[in-house]
């Protein structure tokens, strides 16, 4: 029975169907909506980014960030890896430097 009846509805409202002429109408009523969900992105990434620099500096991040990086390049070269490729560490930098940039790049 429903399914009949959903059969004729849909070709009735196929039969009588009417375009009706906006002008432009729509576009403009979109235009003028406020973009809500943009401001609260912006926002919440603010947020983020803010706490984010006031842990960094809370914990002492630049100090760690230097150790971290002091104590792999003492380890290398105790280990007997001295003959490391100066250009070779040159582009594995580079390389990390551009993957960082565009990380945070896309957190924006």
């Amino acid at each position: 029975m429903t399914e009949n009846n959903d059969r004729l509805l849909v070709a009735f409202f196929a039969e009588h169907r009417q375009d009706i002429p906006d002008h432009g109408f729509t576009h403009r009523v979109m235009r003028h909506l406020p973009d809500r969900t943009r401001r609260i992105s912006q926002l919440w990434v603010t947020f983020c980014f803010t706490l984010a620099l006031v842990l960094f500096f809370t914990c002492d991040g630049l100090q760690l960030i230097l150790g971290t990086l002091r104590e792999t390049f003492t380890a290398a070269t105790q280990s007997g890896i001295t003959e490391l490729d100066p250009k070779s560490l040159l582009v594995a930098g580079i390389v990390l430097l551009f993957l960082l940039y565009r990380k945070i790049c896309s957190l924006a």
